[in-house]
């Protein structure tokens, strides 16, 4: 069974609910702290995107055991009108483009045809300019000079996997892996290339093989997550979701917070799912974003069921008190207290901007007010005023139908505050708002 769509469906866990991945009230400091700081590239098994990221990470880290013309006595005296400019097209300082640098590894490999290092390099600079048959062939050529060179024969094996030769890719990657057992890069491009192929189980090996050399991969942990979850292993899949999510993968943290939403394979809790989407959101996963925006609206929508719109705002709320949890430091006065704000009286500038903008997409109406300040003045070295990130949050959050944030908009919009004024769109903000604070604004704003 070929699970081709699993990265793109929402993560639900058949069978008897697991042990809760997160505490409700703790959300694992340690452990996210530990983790998270992680980066991790999120690769799809059986796409080009995956192929180009590794092997463009495995293109460039052969610079490191590479040389450079003078090792071979390559001078002046041998060709300088070949020979000029090599030595900067091969990484130990940037060229000005590719064209620069592929026809300065052309220009070495014409003088040293034999030497398989520098093959690899132009391989390398051919693939990422897009000539994927040209860079096969540099390969190729490479590995004839060079056969038990096993970087040689996975690199050969990621360019195959970037043209979809699936059965000559695991060639390559099987020959890599038969010189060199313990390339964990080798064993995962394996897995992808036995997913592409509809090969589950051998997938699950490589992938089991490569957090064995690895453990602390987490598009690993991610991609065996989900093929454990196709074999209806779920408990074991749920482990390895949860270290994927913790080192920084956003479509793990996606899913986790769908799994806990539904309460599929784990206990629901509406909380640690804003929790986990708002962890991806962070990492730009734009479903997630959504997500989040859907909790506001049925938050603040007075058409949906008391009893379901209530569930939501406590879930936002106690969200709201998880983040104190990383500050033991600081307490709240009270429930609705803002601890951005607490961190900026702290002047505690790099922990409280990130944390004002949480609170401000979890509808703190305190936090709200303390950006729209923020976003006017500017904070010091911390932040200039008319931030961006700041606008963004007031337009997400407006749209979704928070009152506060449509007053906020439309003195910016009044005004021209770090754009330009535009006094129809400030007044069609207040659409929906109490008469009396829609005029008693305009009048303020000395709109009429």
């Amino acid at each position: 069974m070929k699970p081709s769509t699993a990265s793109h469906t929402p993560f639900a866990w058949p069978g008897e609910p697991v042990r809760p991945i997160l505490p409700a009230d703790g959300i694992m400091k340690g452990y996210r702290n530990s983790l998270w700081r992680r980066e991790s590239v999120l690769m799809r098994p059986g796409s080009i995107l995956l192929a180009l990221t590794v092997a463009a990470t495995i293109c460039s880290s052969s610079l490191a055991r590479s040389h450079s013309p003078s090792e071979h006595g390559l001078s002046a005296d041998d060709n300088s009108s070949e020979v000029s400019g090599v030595a900067s097209g091969l990484g130990f300082n940037k060229p000005a483009d590719a064209v620069t640098e592929i026809a300065s590894l052309r220009r070495t490999i014409r003088l040293l045809p034999n030497d398989a290092d520098y093959r690899l390099q132009l391989a390398g600079a051919l693939f990422r300019v897009g000539d994927l048959d040209a860079a096969v062939e540099e390969c190729r050529a490479a590995i004839k000079l060079q056969p038990d060179d096993g970087n040689a024969h996975l690199q050969l094996g990621l360019m195959l996997m970037a043209k979809q030769e699936w059965r000559a890719a695991a060639s390559a990657l099987g020959e890599a892996i038969r010189l060199e057992p313990d390339l964990p890069l080798a064993h995962y491009s394996l897995g992808s290339v036995h997913y592409s192929l509809g090969n589950v189980t051998a997938a699950v090996q490589s992938y089991r093989r490569t957090l064995e050399l690895r453990p602390h991969f987490p598009d690993a942990h991610y991609r065996l997550a989900l093929l454990l979850q196709v074999a209806g292993r779920t408990r074991e899949a749920v482990q390895h979701l949860e270290a994927a999510a913790a080192g920084g993968v956003p479509q793990a943290r996606l899913f986790l917070g769908n799994a806990y939403q539904t309460g599929q394979g784990v206990e629901k809790n509406l909380s640690v799912a804003i929790f986990w989407w708002m962890q991806a959101a962070d990492l730009g996963q734009q479903t997630a974003a959504d997500s989040l925006s859907k909790v506001r609206r049925q938050a603040l929508s007075s058409e949906a069921p008391k009893q379901h719109r209530m569930e939501w705002q406590r879930a936002l709320q106690s969200y709201h008190h998880m983040l104190w949890n990383d500050f033991p430091d600081t307490s709240p006065t009270n429930e609705l207290r803002s601890l951005g704000k607490a961190l900026l009286e702290q002047n505690r500038g790099d922990d409280a901007l990130p944390v004002l903008l949480k609170e401000c997409f979890t509808l703190s109406e305190e936090a709200h007010a303390e950006l729209a300040m923020l976003y006017e003045t500017g904070w010091g070295q911390y932040l200039k005023p008319f931030d961006k990130n700041i606008l963004t949050c007031f337009e997400s959050t407006s749209a979704d139908g928070f009152a506060p944030a449509k007053k906020i908009l439309t003195r910016i919009y009044a005004k021209g505050l770090g754009l330009d004024a535009d006094i129809s769109k400030a007044k069609a903000l207040l659409k929906g708002l109490p008469k009396r604070e829609t005029q008693s604004l305009l009048d303020e704003l000395g709109l009429h």
